[in-house]
């Protein structure tokens, strides 16, 4: 913005200029004879040939009264423009959404309420996921501390559309900013549309391909275009686990954030990770057929420290503290599950932007899927049923185990505990509280 006010500066003073200029010719021209001696142009290939005449002599400089006028009445219209940019970029500033989760919360479905906006928003799906494979961090001590700084640095430079940032990550290097690996690019409508969306190269394998028109591979510098074209900005990540670390983000003046902390009943994260990634949950497999579980095993404290990690920051957020204030939004997976138009028309007026019809539809036509729709990373559900299938496929001595180390997450987000296995399976009985998480719109 700071730079745009230069600009403007430079087109007040070059009037000024012109004006006194046009006055001071306005005064000698007719004191000058109309022929001069012939002299070579500074500038002889110049459009303005007005300075010449056909014989190569000066004309009278009254003659000059008409360019200066058009340039000065150019120069004017640019400045109109620009503060009539200025006023609506004041009055619906760009927005730069982050949607903060982890995995198996129904973030890829959240995410497409953003993707579906329309030409307005530039959203990437999980960009971050480059970073975690090619760089290796342990989940606690300095080594998280540096992963959170990592992440946050690249998160800045994506909302700026510096897409570039990723070439260090991608594997394998991308050649001359062009990648067929970029993970889940077909998740992202703004990755599959023109212009980014290139001719199609046959014998070129893209495992990630945009899912309803053949591309070529990725080319980073026509996306990064994309992005600073749009007015809004979106990404979605399940791999900032501390809230706290992303303030730089909100006290950058070039980034105007709104953050959405999507949560969901850690027991029905256990349950869908065992059966998304059954290989990595071996332990939790056995522990449920002979239902004992070792409450100091790794695991298990992996899982105490993912919900520390998510109660910290949901507690950070609710604070709101001055550098996050109507900045920040919790909403559960259940509620958007069980009313997901009345949370997504929320989630809009949160950031600010429309509330898009394109969305709307998107929404209609993707919750009332049948049961058997879609598979483990589906966005296309019957959501109202999919959120409580996790009673009927989770034994009760995990349940027992989650709420040991999660209640005090569990109880901060509304999620009833139970000791009494009967009630596990009973529909009828609802382990959500009604809970009204407050938050401030701009």
């Amino acid at each position: 913005m700071r730079s745009r006010y230069t600009i403007f500066l430079v087109f007040v003073v070059a009037l000024v200029i012109i004006e006194k200029e046009n006055n001071i010719i306005s005064r000698v021209s007719d004191k000058l004879t109309p022929r001069q001696t012939p002299q070579t142009p500074l500038y002889p290939n110049d459009s303005i040939s007005v300075f010449l005449t056909q014989n190569g002599s000066y004309s009278s400089l009254s003659e000059l009264d008409p360019a200066f006028k058009h340039l000065k009445n150019r120069l004017e219209n640019y400045a109109l423009q620009f503060l009539h940019q200025v006023d609506n970029e004041r009055s619906n500033p760009r927005k730069h959404i982050l949607l903060m989760a982890t995995t198996r919360t129904g973030s890829s479905f959240v995410g497409e309420f953003f993707n579906q906006q329309g030409s307005n928003m530039f959203y990437l799906f999980e960009p971050l996921w480059h970073v975690e494979k090619m760089v290796t961090f342990e989940a606690r001590g300095a080594n998280a501390v540096a992963a959170s700084i990592v992440y946050r640095d690249i998160l800045q430079q994506l909302f700026l559309c510096d897409l570039h940032v990723l070439e260090h990550f991608i594997s394998p290097l991308p050649e001359h900013h062009i990648t067929p690996s970029l993970f889940r690019r077909g998740s992202s409508t703004s990755l599959c549309e023109d212009p980014v969306c290139t001719p199609f190269v046959k014998k070129t394998f893209e495992k990630y391909h945009c899912k309803n028109r053949r591309c070529g591979p990725l080319n980073l510098t026509l996306a990064a275009e994309s992005c600073l074209s749009k007015q809004h900005r979106a990404i979605k990540t399940v791999r900032v686990r501390q809230l706290e670390s992303l303030r730089p983000l909100l006290e950058d003046s070039r980034l105007h954030m709104k953050i959405i902390q999507l949560v969901r009943d850690p027991r029905a994260i256990l349950a869908s990770r065992m059966v998304a990634f059954s290989s990595k949950y071996e332990n939790w497999k056995k522990w449920a057929v002979n239902g004992e579980v070792p409450i100091e095993d790794e695991e298990v404290q992996k899982l105490k420290g993912n919900c520390e990690n998510i109660r910290l920051s949901a507690e950070v957020g609710l604070s709101q503290p001055s550098w996050l204030k109507a900045r920040y939004m919790l909403v559960r997976y259940e509620d958007i599950a069980r009313y997901p138009m009345q949370k997504a028309a929320e989630m809009y007026r949160f950031t600010g932007i429309p509330f898009t019809r394109q969305v709307k539809e998107w929404i209609l036509k993707n919750t009332q899927g049948s049961k058997e729709s879609g598979g483990v990373y589906s966005t296309k559900k019957n959501s109202s049923e999919q959120f409580e299938k996790w009673r009927f496929r989770m034994p009760y001595q995990l349940a027992q185990v989650v709420q040991k180390v999660c209640g005090p997450a569990m109880e901060l987000f509304g999620y009833k505990l139970i000791e009494d296995p009967m009630i596990l399976t009973n529909r009828s009985i609802s382990l959500l509280e009604e809970k009204v998480f407050h938050f401030t719109y701009l």
